[in-house]
């Protein structure tokens, strides 16, 4: 790595993805306050709701993620012009 072209805070972070729990390693410039102890070190921690190990594209799996109801509005809101 040639030297001075990186910033200063380039270092290991752990990424976790929120929605199945996986945890992976990178280096990264990413500011956090949380920190997760990995193998029995200490890496700052970026939590992620959807990652490599959970989007639809790379997994082959279509999952549905509904935090607010959105989908039960939509379909009530709209069930009058169902067609029967």
């Amino acid at each position: 790595m040639k030297k001075g072209i990186h910033p200063e805070n380039y270092r290991l972070v752990a990424f976790k993805d929120m929605s199945n729990e996986d945890v992976f390693l990178t280096k990264s410039t990413a500011e956090t306050k949380e920190t997760i102890e990995v193998d029995g070190v200490e890496y700052p921690l970026v939590k992620l709701e959807i990652s490599r190990s959970s989007h639809p594209y790379y997994t082959g799996k279509s999952k549905l993620v509904d935090t607010a109801g959105r989908i039960d509005k939509f379909k009530n809101k709209y069930a009058k012009f169902k067609k029967k």
